[in-house]
């Protein structure tokens, strides 16, 4: 996400006019809300099968880059069958840049990591940990097309990044059974909303390309 040459922000800027070459899933942002009680029966969030994945852009779709993320702990709490509150953390030191995104010769997956972590993005040493608090959880009467394939509540909960919470909304498919509990759920977030402004301005052209989008999918599973 370091500065690239005048005739490729042209290229794309006629390409960011011209087309939209990525969907999104409709995603609520509110101020943040009142967590659920956690009541009922208490499962623990598997850290070595859950997992945060990310994908960001430059404007018009180019240059996509995408990994992921670990969660650190969490608690998912069932009651009647059904998820009714529950929590997951992540460890944002996690973040890794999937080396199949960055595909130009001069870039590399470690230097877009080291970014990432530092005060332009996520100020990972100072906000070593994001967190999710669910605030309700609903049915879905009808999920968007482009909403997680089998995708049957909506859930919402208050989404922390760089220190900064709102409330998000997203279709998810969440399952219960005797043993487990799983959330798999995408969506996308403008990463202003959490004061995340770096190369939003159109003050510096080699910058104001990078979207303020994030594509965030998640895939948190709890068991007894």
């Amino acid at each position: 996400m370091k500065k690239i040459s005048v005739i490729a922000l042209v290229a794309v800027g006629l390409l960011a006019a011209s087309c939209n070459s990525k969907e999104k899933t409709d995603t609520a942002v509110a101020t943040e809300q009142a967590v659920a009680e956690g009541k009922g029966e208490t499962l623990t969030v598997d850290t070595t099968t859950s997992v945060v994945n990310w994908k960001a852009f430059h404007k018009g779709g180019f240059a996509p880059r995408w990994g992921t993320l670990n969660v650190k702990s969490g608690d998912l709490n069932i009651e009647g069958g059904q998820v009714v509150a529950g929590n997951f953390n992540i460890d944002m030191a996690s973040i890794k840049v999937d080396p199949a995104s960055v595909t130009e010769k001069d870039k590399k997956p470690a230097e877009l990591e080291t970014h990432l972590k530092s005060a332009d993005f996520f100020d990972v040493a100072k906000n070593p940990v994001s967190d999710f608090k669910i605030t309700s959880v609903a049915d879905l009467k009808e999920a968007p097309k482009d909403a997680v394939a089998g995708a049957n509540k909506t859930v919402s909960g208050n989404l922390t990044l760089s220190g900064k919470t709102m409330n998000v909304s997203f279709p998810a498919k969440v399952d219960v059974t005797d043993n487990s509990a799983d959330i798999q759920a995408k969506f996308t977030v403008n990463r202003t909303d959490w004061g995340i402004k770096f190369g939003t301005s159109e003050a510096d052209p080699a910058e104001w390309m990078i979207s303020k989008d994030i594509e965030i999918a998640i895939d948190v599973k709890a068991k007894k």
